[in-house]
């Protein structure tokens, strides 16, 4: 799933600088404008997976062993699209971002930059999840090659089979956050109205706060847009 995601994400860069630079040269005006949208999405992902940690889907409360083998697939599928989507959003916020910041550098400079930080975003961020996903299989190694006189070594690789599902779990909680900051940053940055009214709030707070309020609108919306659809389907029924 991670090499799936990861080719996704290789994917996204090398069809996100080229645009980028291209609207840096022939369209600044837009830059704000596409990072508010890239925005928006950031900030109805982080609300949807708060909302679906209290109010999960159908096939969320079925049991895993319950599913058959391309159920699974089809889930697993359906979670590499919906990151790989995400990561194209999330990419071209920090694409576009870094830009801004050698936007008075020459075009070369702006180049290695960008895409080295695009490298790094890529690289660095699913090179460590992956290694952080095989804690337990390094922890069962020790655990193998561990004998009874050796119980520390046991107990390293004990440690890390057990810790791994609470490392997932605090992944989980940190792309949320990341999202509804990424995500409240840019309104708060852009917006003058918003930055004024929590301008009394550490710049932090302020992010996260507008990032849910709006992930919240948004989500809102777009609940009552699937419920108006399913009323019209069933009145044309």
């Amino acid at each position: 799933v991670l090499w799936a995601i990861y080719k996704g994400s290789f994917r996204n860069k090398l069809i996100i600088l080229p645009i980028a630079f291209l609207l840096r040269a022939v369209a600044p005006w837009s830059i704000v404008p596409i990072l508010m949208i890239g925005g928006l999405y950031l900030a109805f992902e982080g609300a949807e997976k708060i909302y679906e940690y209290f109010v999960p889907h159908e096939h969320a409360r079925k049991e895993v062993l319950s599913l058959s083998k391309e159920e699974i697939l089809k889930v697993e599928e359906k979670k590499i699209k919906s990151a790989i989507l995400t990561d194209f959003i999330l990419s071209g916020e920090i694409i576009i971002i870094a830009l801004g910041t050698v936007v008075e550098k020459s075009l070369p400079i702006q180049i290695i930059v960008v895409s080295f930080v695009a490298l790094i975003a890529t690289v660095g961020v699913y090179g460590l999840v992956a290694i952080l996903v095989r804690m337990d299989d390094a922890g069962f190694r020790l655990i193998e090659i561990a004998d009874d006189k050796n119980k520390m070594l046991k107990a390293v690789g004990e440690t890390l089979v057990a810790a791994l599902p609470k490392v997932i779990r605090l992944l989980t909680v940190v792309g949320t956050l990341a999202m509804l900051l990424v995500a409240g940053g840019i309104f708060v940055h852009n917006i003058h109205q918003i930055h004024d009214a929590l301008h009394f709030i550490p710049s932090l707070l302020a992010e996260l706060l507008a990032g849910l309020v709006i992930g919240g609108v948004v989500l809102i919306l777009e609940k009552l847009f699937i419920k108006m659809k399913k009323s019209l389907i069933k009145v044309r029924e």
